[in-house]
């Protein structure tokens, strides 16, 4: 494999050093948490290898989450990021295809390029609404495709699937016979209801997600692949071993605490999410030289510098960053146009988002020729 740096990791603000950003408009999750607000209890544990597929209550209280499921279905891992690489280093090899939908999460596309696959982008459009049209996906489609790659609700425009399309999908894969990989890392995070555990629908189709982004603890780096086909789990827990034998069993323990705070913390995200969505949709409205196509779900929007506006967009970001203090992610995080920036509502404060999202607009005149 021929590993590459990966922009959205060479540009992150934890790369970059938080003291030099005052205003972080880049982050894809709500606020990070503290363990003190967990109150964990560490003393008695033993510090020893952990269960290989994940400690059982762990993996028992993911499988809660959806209709159907054991534990035996859930692999944990070390963050979303582990799961993905695990089932692309595991799925594929040099010369085999995919489909992948874009823009989408960063590892879904550069994993599967250092692998040496060949790859089948459905790109999708602000002008058609970042709105997946099925006909494309089976067109895509080979004889040799070993799995369709999506994420909903979307990273970074926040766009939602509904269930019948999400149900439609997965017809489609089981109709081809091949893999369905959905990465639901936001799936906590809509603004209506909210979409079933995708795996759940099928032994095709293999769910991602973590406690990084709805939960705000990234720095416990756990996440998990859900899936029922019992072969592929083996395969997945091969993987898994001899990358890394087994996760922390204190990082274990906090995540299984995490999502005993569930509900309390859903409803604490909704707040914070609808809170911040307003003030981002009353800029968009007042801001005449930006649009969006409005977010369904996650925590994130994907507006865009628009079309007829004539800007350096290389002084854009210098400026926002170096005289202005503030960051977004940039549009090639994602393989898009730099007009288009990822910002992440829910994890700065009010004032922050409020000042932020003001020195984007400065920086964009700032910057315009």
């Amino acid at each position: 494999m021929k590993y590459v740096r990966m922009p959205i990791e060479l540009e992150s603000p934890e790369q970059l050093g938080y003291d030099t950003i005052r205003h972080n408009l880049s982050e894809s999750s709500v606020a990070d948490r503290k363990l003190g607000e967990l109150k964990p209890r560490l003393d008695d544990i033993v510090l020893c290898y952990g269960d290989h597929q994940g400690d059982p209550a762990l993996r028992a209280a993911v499988a809660g989450l959806g209709q159907g499921l054991g534990a035996g279905d859930v692999l944990i891992t070390g963050g979303a990021a582990s799961a993905l690489f695990i089932i692309a280093t595991s799925l594929l090899k040099a010369g085999d295809h995919i489909v992948v939908i874009r823009p989408n999460y960063a590892t879904n596309i550069e994993t599967p390029r250092a692998i040496g696959c060949d790859m089948s982008f459905i790109d999708l459009t602000f002008e058609k609404g970042f709105r997946l049209d099925l006909a494309e996906v089976e067109a895509a489609i080979r004889p040799d495709t070993k799995y369709v790659s999506i994420t909903y609700p979307h990273n970074p425009s926040g766009v939602m699937l509904k269930e019948a399309e999400l149900r439609a999908v997965v017809a489609l894969v089981e109709r081809k016979g091949i893999k369905l990989l959905f990465d639901e890392t936001y799936r906590e995070m809509t603004f209506g209801p909210m979409l079933p555990i995708a795996a759940t629908l099928s032994a095709n189709v293999i769910s991602v997600s973590s406690l990084s982004k709805t939960y705000g603890i990234p720095g416990i780096r756990v996440g998990w692949l859900v899936c029922r086909d019992a072969n592929l789990m083996q395969l997945f827990l091969a993987a898994k071993e001899q990358i890394g034998i087994s996760g922390s069993v204190i990082d274990e323990h906090v995540a299984l605490l995490a999502l005993q705070e569930r509900d309390t913390w859903l409803r604490y995200n909704n707040e914070r999410i609808r809170s911040a969505f307003a003030i981002v949709k009353d800029w968009i409205g007042g801001e005449e030289l930006v649009e969006w196509i409005e977010p369904q779900g996650g925590c994130v929007c994907f507006p865009r510098i628009k079309p007829e506006v004539k800007v350096d967009l290389p002084r854009f970001y210098q400026r926002l960053y170096e005289t202005y203090s503030t960051y977004v992610g940039a549009g090639r995080w994602f393989e898009m146009s730099d007009r288009h920036f990822r910002v992440g509502y829910a994890w700065p404060t009010q004032d922050d988002l409020r000042k932020g999202l003001a020195n984007i607009s400065s920086a964009i005149r700032d910057a315009r020729v």
